[in-house]
């Protein structure tokens, strides 16, 4: 396996950002769509995809793209796919998908179709007529967008956003995938002094330190792809090995993390321990009314905002005390992600330059001050 094609969803908005990313750890190739990015690389890019990846949202191996707008066809798709260079006799296939704006639009039957193709497929090559399916997990992904069938080996298993270090979280937790990209557009560098007055359980603190000292975001966490057979495991032993030797344990990069919620800086002292970077951060219970900027630091935070008409409103009050203490400029930028249209009316300051994003089902803003 020479070439293969892998592709990543990511956050809307974030594409940009992980084709940066993609590109910097040898992905060729690109193919950028909403959402998604597609690209070419060897076997050993499915392990160095899932590690270095900051701002994907899973890793999966694109096995086949076929136009189809009846069962018949779905089927004939799916059965020229050489699954036997994937699935073993005793592997676990289960099939999950979805369609939108296609002929084909019940998932229960494609589901039963592409199974079955599968299936048809598999006893022609082995000579078997059951499948025990009591191996590995190679879980088989399809999209059906406007009749056009997409069939995908998911690689990765639990989400990339789950880097191992969030075992607990605060209410309204921002995911980790989103956070690492909401931090690479503020450039963070090795000396970076970064600063979070919402806090909550860390997210920001911890994937800026990963970004300032090279470490990898799945260096902590297993992947699906690690026990499938037609992958070798030297990949993995090499690509920890080179993610252990990149991280720059000389960066002099700071963070400070601030929350009125004693729970919560408890929570991201704890988290940051168990992200390994807890030398790095420090927290202090506090009121945004009594924050005082860091000197020449980066805020990036993620505000309380609420969805009843009550809790909207002290949103909008605390986007006014925001506006009084922030106080950015080129020595002191601000990244600010809210969902409220009207944040730079209330915050008393028109952003430089705005970026549409989605956190979770939730659309926002990020508001970038650097001037």
């Amino acid at each position: 396996m020479n070439k293969i094609k892998l592709s990543c969803p990511c956050h809307f908005g974030l594409e940009s950002v992980l084709s940066y990313e993609i590109k910097k750890i040898g992905g060729y190739d690109l193919e950028v769509t909403d959402g998604r990015v597609n690209f070419y690389g060897d076997i050993s890019m499915i392990s160095k995809a899932n590690l270095m990846l900051a701002t994907a949202e899973r890793v999966n191996i694109v096995l086949a793209e076929f136009r189809a707008t009846s069962f018949e066809e779905l089927f004939q798709g799916v059965k020229s796919i050489p699954l036997e260079n994937y699935i073993s006799k005793k592997d676990a296939f289960p099939v999950k998908g979805h369609s939108l704006n296609s002929k084909l639009h019940s998932v229960p039957d494609c589901q039963a179709i592409i199974k079955k193709a599968c299936v048809e497929r598999l006893k022609s090559k082995y000579n078997i007529t059951w499948f025990e399916e009591t191996g590995s997990k190679i879980q088989l992904q399809f999209s059906i967008m406007k009749d056009n069938v997409a069939i995908f080996i998911d690689t990765t298993g639990v989400g990339l956003h789950k880097r191992g270090y969030r075992k607990n979280a605060n209410d309204a937790p921002i995911k980790e995938t989103l956070a690492a990209g909401i931090i690479d557009l503020a450039r963070i560098r090795h000396d970076s002094v970064v600063t979070d007055p919402f806090c909550g359980s860390g997210t920001f603190l911890i994937e800026s330190a990963f970004k300032a000292c090279n470490i990898a975001p799945g260096l902590k966490r297993k992947f699906a792809a690690e026990a499938f057979g037609f992958i070798p495991q030297n990949i993995w032993v090499e690509a920890r090995q080179q993610c252990l030797a990149d991280i720059d344990k000389n960066a002099q990069f700071k963070a400070f993390g601030f929350d009125i919620d004693a729970d919560s800086i408890e929570l991201s002292a704890d988290n940051s321990r168990k992200a390994g970077v807890f030398s790095k951060i420090t927290v202090a219970k506090a009121n945004i009314s009594e924050y005082e900027p860091v000197e020449n630091a980066i805020t990036i935070c993620n505000p309380p905002y609420g969805e009843r008409m009550l809790e909207i409103r002290q949103a909008e009050e605390l986007y006014k005390i925001m506006g009084q203490v922030f106080s950015p400029s080129a020595k002191n930028p601000c990244y600010i992600i809210s969902p409220h249209e009207e944040f730079e009316a209330f915050f008393g300051k028109k952003a430089d330059k705005r970026r549409k994003l989605y956190n979770g089902m939730i659309k926002c803003q990020l508001f970038m001050y650097f001037k």
